[in-house]
């Protein structure tokens, strides 16, 4: 794999609550530079985002429900509108995770469907915060995620207990399918953790440590 095919599959996070302006500006120069496939940023800033990466390859990314998933379903829906609205071309929601855990599935989908439902055809990911799930609730939450319309599963926010693991992202793929992408965020750091994740099913790479990744050295993660 070449470095512009590793780079065309990351998205270039930033999700720290202290993040600045200044950070964001770089980041989406960082993503035109490299041609990263997305910037994943906090709502409150995809309209400079989406004002920065105007002209360039680089989609804007945003989360919602973020990084808990337990917001009301309504809330979701809208802060999707909003985040498109402002210019997000891409949407991480988290699950609800209680609702799951609890076993009240129609509750999760019902969440899940709001938000693609809301998005109107722009690009939604499931984050299922699989540090967190057993092996049988991972692929109960992938298949829930698929009923409900997604286009992606994605394994973690990054905040919480553990990140990506090549198992995760095997069972996830296993479970959608060809048909959904899979995204492998939290804990890569660099390119060989990244390509293990893409043999294991993973079509897109959440990381803050993009740049380390694509050019062969070791990030620190932290969005």
């Amino acid at each position: 794999m070449t470095q512009q095919d590793l780079a065309s599959l990351i998205d270039h996070t930033l999700l720290k609550p202290e993040a600045t302006a200044e950070q964001i500006d770089r980041l989406c120069q960082e993503a035109a530079v490299h041609h990263f496939a997305s910037v994943c940023v906090n709502p409150t800033w995809v309209a400079r985002a989406a004002q920065r990466l105007e002209g360039t390859d680089v989609k804007v990314c945003t989360v919602v429900g973020f990084p808990l998933g337990a917001s009301h379903t309504e809330i979701k829906a809208v802060e999707t509108k909003r985040a498109i609205q402002d210019g997000a071309q891409e949407i991480d929601m988290v699950m609800n995770i209680g609702a799951l855990k609890s076993g009240d599935l129609e509750a999760v989908r019902r969440d899940i469907t709001a938000v693609v439902e809301a998005a109107d055809g722009v690009l939604v990911k499931v984050i299922l915060e699989t540090g967190l799930l057993s092996a049988d609730e991972i692929r109960i939450a992938s298949e829930q995620a698929k009923a409900a319309g997604a286009h992606f599963v994605k394994t973690s926010t990054g905040f919480g207990n553990g990140g990506a693991t090549v198992e995760a992202v095997a069972l996830m793929r296993q479970t959608v399918g060809p048909d959904l992408g899979v995204k492998a965020s939290g804990g890569v750091r660099d390119r060989k953790t990244a390509e293990a994740m893409i043999r294991a099913g993973a079509t897109r790479i959440g990381a803050s440590a993009s740049i380390a990744i694509v050019t062969g050295g070791v990030g620190n993660e932290g969005y």
